[in-house]
């Protein structure tokens, strides 16, 4: 799911011809009116998005209880308009602290980074988009897994220690083609707090790929663990929140009591009230889970409409 995040706005100046917004739907809200903040948003749904985003950010962190607030206009919802996600920190509510950037001068070799922007040009920004699948990708993946292998110490340094967040980004996709080792996957989890959400997107989708993969040595216990996956759940970022959900609906296939009960407490409830059933599922799936439902009842209740069914289980149960 390819997020927009208001490019549409270039230098502060709204484009001419603004797109209309199809949805406008909220997270991190809850003990704030959400009347106080679709107010301070100041654009409804069906109306032209013709205002810089960080207007709309001002106004609504003006809103008594909310510490900051966050805008991304997200694809698509009716004829293909970009959808309104408004999120907030609301003062005493869970958020989650990334780390400060780094600050070396540590660089892949060119042979990587131009393989993985080739990567990236033929499938149209993969890395931001979904998983691509066909003869064309496996044969990326293929060279991936051999890079990976023979720049193990240059991707590990490169995530940890370059300033470059571009770098980064290569690096955690890298690590996740790779041999699944302690050393690769304790690299992602890692960059999961990177400040930047590209390199955090690319270390969640590595290590949800990795995660059913044994590991190279037979004898060495490698574990992807779920915290920093649900730590995001709380992220002021839509993106974060929506991968953190996608990546623990794979992560909790075994249901495991331990995973589920990190999850337990975390913000779902207003994404499994998302309209859009593509970007509610994840969220919806995981609360079925909660609430004990098989999947087989999950499938059932999410194709016939009852969400607040589940999400009622979900809270009695909490």
């Amino acid at each position: 799911m390819r997020a927009l995040l208001l490019s549409l706005i270039v230098g502060g100046v709204a484009l001419a011809q603004a797109p209309r917004i199809a949805l406008v739907e909220l997270y991190g809200v809850h003990k704030v009116s959400r009347d106080k903040i679709l107010e301070a948003i100041g654009v409804r749904e069906g109306e032209a998005l013709s205002v810089p985003k960080t207007d709309i950010q001002d106004r609504v962190e003006k809103v008594p209880g909310v510490l900051a607030a966050a805008v991304e206009a997200v694809c698509c919802g009716a004829n293909g308009d970009p959808i309104l996600y408004v999120g907030i920190d609301e003062s005493g509510a869970p958020h989650i602290e990334f780390r400060p950037a780094p600050a070396g001068s540590t660089y892949l070799p060119g042979a990587i980074t131009e393989t993985y922007h080739d990567f990236a040009g033929y499938f149209g920004g993969a890395a931001r988009s979904g998983e691509p699948s066909g003869p064309a990708a496996d044969a990326y993946r293929e060279t991936f897994e051999h890079l990976a292998r023979d720049y193990a110490g240059d991707l590990h340094r490169v995530v940890r220690e370059s300033d470059d967040p571009e770098q980064r980004a290569v690096a955690a996709y890298l690590l996740g083609d790779g041999p699944v080792t302690k050393a690769a996957v304790g690299d992602l989890q890692y960059a999961m707090l990177d400040p930047d959400e590209t390199v955090r997107a690319n270390a969640m989708r590595s290590l949800t790929e990795m995660a059913p993969r044994p590991p190279s040595d037979p004898d060495e216990r490698v574990k992807v663990e779920p915290t920093w996956f649900v730590e995001l759940l709380n992220s002021l970022v839509w993106d974060d929140r929506y991968r953190a959900s996608t990546s623990l609906v794979a992560l909790t296939e075994t249901r495991d009591p331990a995973t589920l009960d990190q999850v337990r407490e975390r913000a779902l409830i207003d994404m499994a009230r998302w309209r859009t059933p593509a970007h509610a599922h994840p969220a919806f799936v995981l609360l079925g889970r909660l609430a004990g439902l098989s999947e087989q009842d999950i499938g059932a209740d999410w194709k016939s409409g009852y969400r607040e069914k589940v999400i009622k289980k979900a809270l009695k149960l909490k």
